[in-house]
Order: C-alpha cells, then structure tokens, then sequence
C-alpha cells in the first residue's frame, strides 16, 4: 500500500495553468502506475490521465488530450498534473490513484476501479 496526498489546487480563470502534485509514501513509488481522476458535482468519477511505472507510457482522456500533462518523480515519490488552457467545464475534485504492477510492461488503466489507492482529492475550480 502507498499513501497518497493531494496538492496544488485553486480557483484560477479559464485559459489559465495550475499543476497539481500527489506526494506518495509507503511502498516503493516505482512499482505503482499513477492515475489521475476527477469528479464533478453531481457526476461520476472519470479518468483524466496515467502513466505506467517509469512514465514513458502515458494516457488522456480526449477532453484534455494536449492541455495536460502528466509526469511523475520516483525519486521525489511525486506525481504531476500539469493543466493548461483550462476551461470551467474543468472544475472538479481532482484525484491522484496508484496500484502495484509486478512488471514495468503492463500498461497503467483508465478505470478507477483499477487503482487500489487513492488520496482525498484536491478542488480546482476554473471561472469564467
């Protein structure tokens, strides 16, 4: 098991940045495919991006396919959401998830019910 905690978000206008963190502890980080998810009042939890255990694979939901970007640290046991031109259809609390992949090969999921960990999530709201 690792242990998630969420950073980074805000209030922030349409068409501007935030980047959001998920700092990890307990088990090695580098064995752990990452996930972002948010969830909007009154919707259901959807995928935004992952990346496998090394970050060389990564995947977008197409609604933020080329504004975010997703990268991770194993050193620093950190997880990044780099979000640009973001838009209030944005606004959401955003999730960090991980789950433990015996090989670097298997590829990180878009399902939440995939991941096994999760943070409490951090609130962006985007204004218009």
């Amino acid at each position: 098991q690792v242990q998630l905690a969420e950073s980074g978000g805000g209030l922030v206008q349409a068409g501007g940045s935030l980047r959001l963190s998920c700092a990890a502890s307990g088990r090695p980080f580098s064995s752990y495919a990452v996930g972002w998810f948010r969830q909007a009042p009154g919707k259901e939890r959807e995928f935004v991006a992952a990346s496998g255990r090394a970050g060389f694979t990564t995947y977008y939901a197409d609604s933020v396919k080329g504004r975010f970007t997703i990268s991770r640290d194993n050193a620093q046991k950190t997880v990044y959401l780099q979000m640009k031109s973001l838009r209030p259809e944005d606004t959401a609390l955003y999730y960090c998830a991980a789950v433990f992949k015996a090989s670097p090969l298997y590829p990180a999921s878009t399902r939440s019910d995939a991941y096994d960990n999760w943070g409490q999530g951090t609130q962006v709201t985007v204004s218009s």
